[in-house]
């Protein structure tokens, strides 16, 4: 999607957007629109000094001055010279062939890109009165006609990043140079060394790693496994919670690799019968990634995996979760409680952290005072004291935690409750006048308290502590650009417990596959949720029993919408598929399997059904 703001097209005027024809502007009318927008004239004359000493552009020097922000100073600019603003760039489909004519630091340096679509040339610019750079591309290019649009800085230097990316210098590119059988290629000058220093030197493989990291950032990847097999080495990127194979690399390639990484994460290269933990913090284009690394040994070499977490990507409100408007509103009001313990559940990669997140942000305060302790810290949030677990020191959970309750902290988040020590801990405070957050891994959001009551935690403790779980999955979200509507057979319907009249004035979508979506037909993911309050009827039960059954149906019983049930609301509303929802929930009932194990158990022994 192109945020534009204004409506004049560079073609129907002379000046920066039409061919070579002299700009209908000069400096003193560009002047006087900048001293109506609050600018004085030693703003200007400063501006206008460093211009002419080359140090900046005429832009970049009157942002320095902080009389306007960037939208603004682009807005006025644009207006001047009859350019629209571009706040956003397309770069998905572009056109990457320049990249072989033009250097990439010359764009860096002037902040300007050109951008092919339907109608033509179009050139994004930061500064519209620096006419030379943008007439040396058009040279460059051998075209005389283009657009001209205005573009903030970063959203240049961005689609700079990401299209020389996509050149031909490309990971891809590059593996397919790795796997040719011939005695040039890359793949025949990483030879099988004796000492592992050399290994890691070796510029093929440093170039090899980059390039993954960087096709992984691209490709929206949450982790990267290298695993290694008799005779070859597979590389699998997750994306959107799947797991896609990628390149799968001569066996040889492997031990470099590993060694190369490890040095990264600033790990024991030459230990390769221990599993070790590491981190790695990288900068690609305009995004700054931490990942973590995890290698273990396995019967064929070490196997590798690295989980990536983009620390510029902007924090997530609980309407961008997936919350309908019932839940937001029931959520809001567990997050504002006095005190209490708020736990999210699911498995590893459900999103919980983010949910977590999402919550502090909503109620993060001046007047509140909030401490976390994190097993990472996987978002730094501006007024927030967090803490690093560190179990090679002493700190962890339990320990950590002790210490935060004499901070007078208001709300607390603890990264996960993974013991009795801390679970105590964590209901101790939270009878003492703090709101505390944390999570559990359970299936549901009634196992939470079998949890729990499973960790020798009292059950009168439990009720008198936790106020509410709350459960969620990741399901894929469908590409908006491919997907297609479809009627899907009553056996799916009955699956999910669709009832068919209620796909009147419905419409149910299935996936498709496009360039946008690398022909997956998904593109993003969303959480289903169930939110289960422990109000006074959960409470007598669960002081009577730990069955998370019959808790999960007295919740439901008293209003609850189950995680399946939320999956259904969101086939209905075209979010997702039916097989995405049943891949997360698997929700077949009971006695359906119990069918299922007679049938197979009767074929296996000739028995009758």
């Amino acid at each position: 999607m192109i945020a534009t703001r204004g409506t004049a097209t560079a073609g129907d005027r002379t000046g920066p957007g039409a061919g070579h024809a002299a700009p209908a502007w000069t400096p003193a009318s560009l002047d006087a629109r900048l001293l109506d927008a609050g600018f004085s004239p030693d703003d200007l004359a400063e501006a206008r000094r460093q211009c002419r000493a080359g140090r900046t552009g005429l832009v970049a020097a009157l942002l320095k001055r902080n009389v306007l922000k960037e939208p603004e100073l682009l807005d006025l600019v644009g207006a001047h010279f009859g350019l629209p603003v571009w706040t956003d760039l397309p770069i998905d489909h572009v056109d990457t062939e320049f990249t072989k004519k033009i250097p990439i630091h010359f764009l860096r340096k002037y902040h300007i890109v050109p951008l092919g679509n339907a109608e033509g040339l179009v050139v994004a610019v930061h500064d519209p009165t620096d006419f030379q750079p943008l007439d040396d591309v058009c040279r460059l290019l051998g075209r005389r006609d283009r657009k001209v649009v205005l573009a903030p800085q970063d959203a240049i230097l961005t689609a700079i990043n990401f299209i020389y990316d996509l050149s031909s210098n490309t990971a891809q590119q590059f593996f397919q140079e790795m796997t040719e059988e011939s005695p040039d290629s890359i793949i025949s000058a990483i030879e099988d060394r004796g000492d592992l220093l050399d290994e890691t030197s070796d510029a093929p493989i440093i170039k090899l790693v980059n390039l993954m990291l960087s096709g992984a950032v691209r490709d929206r990847a949450s982790d990267i496994h290298i695993e290694p097999y008799q005779n070859a080495t597979k590389i699998r990127y997750r994306i959107d919670g799947i797991l896609y194979d990628t390149l799968s690399l001569p066996r040889r390639v492997q031990s470099p690799l590993v060694s190369r990484i490890k040095v990264m994460a600033k790990l024991n290269i030459a230990e390769k019968r221990l599993p070790q933990d590491g981190r790695i913090e990288i900068k690609i284009g305009d995004k700054s990634v931490d990942i973590r690394v995890s290698v273990i040994p396995t019967a064929f070499g070490e196997r590798v995996v690295l989980r990536l977490l983009d620390k510029t990507g902007t924090m997530l409100r609980l309407f961008d979760l997936g919350m309908n408007n019932a839940t937001i509103r029931l959520f809001e009001k567990l997050i504002k409680s006095p005190y209490g313990i708020v736990l999210v559940t699911g498995p590893t990669g459900s999103g919980k952290t983010t949910t977590l997140y999402a919550a502090l942000s909503t109620i993060n305060h001046p007047e509140i005072n909030i401490i976390t302790i994190e097993d990472p810290i996987e978002y730094q949030i501006e007024g927030i004291g967090q803490i690093q677990v560190n179990a090679r020191i002493g700190m962890t959970f339990a320990s950590g935690l002790r210490s935060i309750v004499r901070q007078d902290p208001d709300v607390i988040l603890v990264g996960e409750i993974r013991d009795r020590e801390t679970a105590e801990i964590a209901i101790q405070s939270s009878l003492t006048g703090h709101l505390v957050f944390s999570t559990l891994h359970t299936n549901d959001a009634a196992s939470a308290i079998t949890r729990l009551i499973e960790m020798e935690i009292e059950p009168f403790l439990v009720t008198s502590s936790v106020i509410a779980i709350i459960a969620q999955r990741l399901v894929r979200v469908l590409c908006p650009r491919c997907k297609e509507a479809y009627t899907p057979d009553e056996e799916s319907l009955a699956n999910l417990g669709i009832d068919p009249r209620m796909l009147a004035e419905r419409t149910i979508y299935q996936r498709k596959g496009c360039l946008s979506c690398m022909n997956t037909g998904y593109r993003g993911r969303t959480a289903i949720f169930e939110v289960l309050i422990v109000d006074d009827a959960i409470k007598n039960l669960v002081l009577k029993t730990s069955d998370a059954n019959l808790i999960n149906e007295a919740a439901v019983q008293r209003g609850m919408t189950t995680m399946s049930s939320d999956g259904v609301q969101k086939v209905l509303d075209g979010v997702t598929t039916i097989e995405e929802v049943l891949r997360v929930t698997r929700i077949l009932k009971r006695d359906v399997d119990v069918e299922l194990i007679h049938e197979a158990h009767a074929e296996a022994t000739g028995d009758a059904p």
